[in-house]
């Protein structure tokens, strides 16, 4: 049997996560959406730009977080 190991398509940088979250933390939750999607390595520069020019407005910030919840891109090595 071969050894399957699955990992997101394009991991983000561990300065990316670290930065994303103090910025998250210093903004109390407004970039917050931006911070979750880097964590958790799902393309975060459209959530990024959406969060910073729409979130201001509360639908643009649930956009944003509905966008960092998006299912993650996955490859399968094997």
């Amino acid at each position: 049997m071969s050894n399957l190991r699955v990992e997101p398509a394009n991991p983000s940088w561990t300065a990316t996560k670290v930065v994303a979250v103090i910025v998250a933390v210093l903004t109390v939750g407004y970039m917050a959406p931006w911070a979750i999607a880097a964590v958790r390595d799902v393309p975060h520069w459209s959530v990024f730009w959406v969060n910073l020019l729409l979130g201001w407005t509360i639908i643009g910030w649930v956009i944003a977080l509905v966008m960092s919840l998006r299912r993650q891109r996955l490859v399968i090595e094997g």
